[in-house]
């Protein structure tokens, strides 16, 4: 089976610094990964490189075993990769309209568009928020509610930014138990972390970050 996305000889400077050089990245479809290292090491910024809100170096790229160029930025890539921001903004509008956004972005039918977004607040445990605005959501409910936005597109990778920082127990147990869901749906997950719930993961794969280089490591697994 192909990868889903390889990217080859990737190098960012910011000024003197370099602060990314990865010889190789590989991400597998329907697969979880974590991406550690220390603060001010790019992992945002490699995940922005990634959705094309940065751009890089690159020697070669492929989705799926096609080659593919990240400047300009694929539609082929705005379709299939998603970012979700570690404060997603929220649109001073209903929870429905905030989840529908990008799918009135593209058009989609009134009748889809409902049910669709209807499907999504279900599966990230929303619909209690029925007719609310940002203002009365919880941080918890916001990092949901954008990522029922970013899952009702279907997207096939998705990227997230520490996705549990500053959560509380309650609600940072309600994000983790969303992850295994999407690769259940045969979506690939890349988690810019530090949350240990979400390195230990079942299956997880690690990718960490340290002077600008790439490593996989091994799965943590959990003590008995």
């Amino acid at each position: 089976m192909s990868a889903l996305l390889t990217i080859d000889g990737l190098q960012l400077r910011f000024g003197e610094r370099l602060l990314l050089d990865i010889e190789r990245l590989e991400i597998a479809p329907a697969s979880a990964y974590v991406l550690t290292g220390a603060n001010g090491s790019g992992k945002s910024t490699l995940l922005r490189v990634l959705c094309g809100l940065q751009l890089a170096n690159i020697d070669a790229a492929y989705w799926m075993g096609k080659p593919v160029s990240l400047s300009p930025y694929p539609a082929l890539l705005r379709d299939a990769i998603l970012y979700v921001h570690q404060h997603p903004v929220m649109f001073s509008t209903t929870v429905e309209a905030n989840v529908g956004y990008g799918l009135a972005a593209r058009s989609v039918g009134k009748a889809a568009l409902k049910q669709r977004v209807a499907d999504a607040m279900e599966w990230a445990g929303i619909t209690h928020l029925h007719g609310t605005k940002p203002q009365h959501w919880s941080g918890g409910e916001k990092q949901r509610v954008a990522l029922a936005r970013a899952r009702v597109l279907r997207p096939q990778l998705l990227l997230l930014d520490e996705p549990t920082a500053n959560l509380d127990g309650p609600a940072r147990e309600q994000v983790i138990g969303l992850i295994p869901t999407l690769l259940a749906e045969g979506r690939s997950v890349i988690m810019a972390c530090h949350d240990r719930d979400l390195i230990s993961l079942p299956g997880v794969l690690r990718l960490k970050l340290k002077d600008g280089r790439l490593a996989m490591r091994e799965p943590v697994t959990r003590n008995n």
